[in-house]
């Protein structure tokens, strides 16, 4: 099995999880690959059983507006037929950025392997744990 895990991080929070996704994912065997969101594109997606996505909550809890979401809008209609896991990182709010972002994966068809996971600031080592399992869940 080939992973893709692409994220953008402001902080180096949502990295630090993106590698540990990562890891997760190879100790369950995956060969995995890891993009920052500006140096992925739709060309590259059919190379990949599975995608993790990573991106912080913005702003008003929105995605990242100009690196990850034109790069998520490029690949985002062709997700249904791949495991996907997403995470991030957040400040404030509640979650909804992740919410909204699930229901349109769901929408689209994809196949979430449960639901996304949400770190407040920068991850512990039970957040990276976390991490971790959200990783190796795209290789069962």
């Amino acid at each position: 099995m080939k992973i893709a895990v692409i994220y953008w991080s402001g902080t180096g929070n949502t990295e630090m999880m993106a590698s540990a996704v990562a890891e997760g994912a190879m100790t369950g065997g995956a060969e995995v690959d890891v993009f920052e969101a500006a140096s992925f594109d739709r060309t590259m997606l059919d190379a990949y059983d599975a995608v993790a996505l990573g991106c912080p909550s913005m702003g008003a809890e929105v995605l990242e507006e100009s690196e990850f979401q034109p790069m998520y809008d490029s690949i985002k209609a062709d997700l249904g037929d791949r495991k996907v896991v997403l995470f991030g990182s957040y400040g404030w709010g509640d979650g909804e950025w992740m919410r909204d972002w699930e229901a349109e994966l769901r929408e689209l068809g994809a196949k979430l392997q449960g639901d996304g996971l949400i770190i407040n600031e920068t991850p512990d080592e039970h957040g990276l744990d976390s991490c971790r399992a959200l990783g190796a869940r795209l290789t069962a």
